[in-house]
């Protein structure tokens, strides 16, 4: 059991014999006793610096103990008994030695106990020290790693910012680009409407002129390639849709990630600015084994790398798809604009020939007519031949008839007879000639009158073939280019 009188922490570091018999330290401090024994109560004297009432009630119990004490010897002298002079009930407890010997333990235990004491409260101002030294750095390390970690926050938030800002701006300028294309795409239909109507107008060509020509054979590829090129545009606006998505999704995630990283900023660099005399600071009890965490350091920083990188990966994608749309529109309208050209070409050319033959149409027909008034004059002129070779031969087969009624030998094939009969051969080969000249200028008149048919037939459809395509196709195709333009450069 532990001595009263001593501490148990320089006991324990101290430890020495128990004498026999010894009487309580007094020269304990106060503050010993209230540490070790808190319901002992602890009164002063005039005559010692502090005594424990443990002491003085058992002194008054024993009144050997503690003969010099006031309050001993009233106890005494009202307890013990009449003073008995006889010597055989009197005998000696303990002797001079051991009375010094006692002494000299109290004083070596006084000693000892104060020199315990006065090493324990050295150690401990020490201690006190070192572990306010300790735990006041501790706490600066702690504020150093917590503006360590706010400075990381920062940068990240930073990073994020800037990504997000470019990411932002590539989501904008592709949202525009997409929104051009939609309207170019949109815009392609114009040149197409007029392309087929070019085609079906110039079904209403007549004759001869509705012809597979080099107009239509432009016309037909301007259609392809307007088709083609609508293709095209779909399949970029649909990627634009896409990467517009993706874009969105890891704009999503980096602001996500940026509002976290401004709450944990706030709440670190709240935890940064705490003191010891800040407002607010109390006792959480078991907070430390409360382990809330799902990241550590590096699965902290990757995360956010990772959605930088993802941003980044996107903004690439989105920047190169964006660069794609604007060489597939300005492809397109060279396109569109170049088989535009082809086809105005070919209709000029076409319209041209057009002109021209029915410029020569128009030439000709007048010499038609005029030769037909010539050979209906020259008919006229041959049926009169005829008619007056009638009279001739008429003379002569007169003279002849007349001849054959000489008597006798008046019969003479003379040189008038084979006159008369030379004359009446040659005016048959004459009228005979005359008929079939006749017959031919009629033939020729019918041809005359069958080409001035077909003349004036064939500038009718020259005429309809220059009002489709000079009038109606390329009076269709003159808004073409401003579409074109609308399409590359909107």
């Amino acid at each position: 059991m532990e001595r009263l009188g001593s501490t148990l922490t320089a006991t324990y570091a101290h430890p020495r014999p128990t004498p026999s018999n010894f009487l309580p330290a007094i020269s304990t401090m106060t503050s010993t006793y209230r540490d070790h024994f808190p319901h002992y109560n602890l009164t002063h004297s005039l005559s010692l610096p502090w005594k424990p009432s443990t002491y003085y009630k058992v002194a008054s119990n024993s009144p050997t103990l503690a003969p010099y004490s006031t309050r001993a010897q009233r106890v005494s002298e009202s307890t013990m008994l009449p003073f008995v002079s006889n010597r055989t009930t009197l005998f000696t407890r303990y002797t001079p030695d051991d009375w010094y010997r006692s002494n000299l333990t109290n004083y070596q235990e006084s000693n000892t106990s104060r020199q315990n004491s006065e090493r324990l409260r050295v150690d401990t101002a020490r201690l006190i020290q070192d572990k306010y030294q300790q735990t006041k750095k501790t706490q600066a390390d702690t504020t150093q790693n917590l503006g360590e970690r706010v400075n990381d926050i920062g940068f990240w938030k930073s990073e994020i910012l800037h990504e997000l800002d470019e990411m932002i701006g590539e989501t904008n300028a592709l949202n525009d680009l997409k929104q051009k294309l939609e309207r170019a795409l949109t815009e392609t239909e114009a040149p197409l409407q007029v392309a087929r109507e070019c085609l079906f107008h110039r079904e209403k060509r007549m004759g001869i002129d509705l012809v597979h020509d080099e107009v239509e054979t432009q016309l037909l590829t301007e259609v392809d390639t307007i088709l083609c090129c609508q293709e095209r545009m779909k399949l970029h606006l649909d990627k634009a849709i896409a990467q517009l998505a993706s874009d969105r999704a890891a704009q999503h995630e980096l602001e996500k990630d940026l509002s976290d990283k401004q709450t944990a900023y706030w709440i670190d660099d709240k935890c940064h600015h705490l003191r010891n005399t800040s407002d607010g600071v109390s006792y959480f009890r078991g907070v430390e084994k409360v382990d809330a965490t799902v990241s550590v350091p590096e699965s902290w920083a990757k995360f956010t790398d990772d959605n930088i990188l993802r941003s980044q990966s996107e903004r690439a994608d989105s920047t190169k798809l964006r660069h794609d749309i604007d060489n597939l529109l300005v492809v397109t309208a060279n396109e569109m604009w170049n088989q535009f050209n082809k086809v105005n070409l070919s209709f000029t050319n076409r319209i041209a020939e057009t002109a021209d033959a029915k410029n020569k149409i128009q030439i000709h027909l007048p010499k038609t007519l005029q030769e037909i008034f010539q050979t209906e004059m020259t008919i006229e002129l041959i049926r009169k031949a005829i008619r007056d070779k009638s009279a001739f031969l008429k003379v002569a087969h007169t003279r002849l008839d007349e001849r054959t009624r000489r008597p006798n030998i008046e019969l003479c094939r003379d040189m008038a007879q084979l006159r008369l009969v030379n004359e009446v051969c040659e005016v048959d080969d004459t009228i005979q000639t005359l008929q079939q000249r006749l017959r031919d200028a009629e033939d020729t008149l019918q041809s005359l009158v069958h080409t001035k048919a077909t003349l004036e037939h064939d500038l009718a459809v020259k005429a309809n073939s220059l009002f489709i395509d000079q009038e109606k196709c390329m009076g269709m195709r003159k808004s073409f280019p401003k579409t074109l333009r609308l399409v590359s450069f909107c």
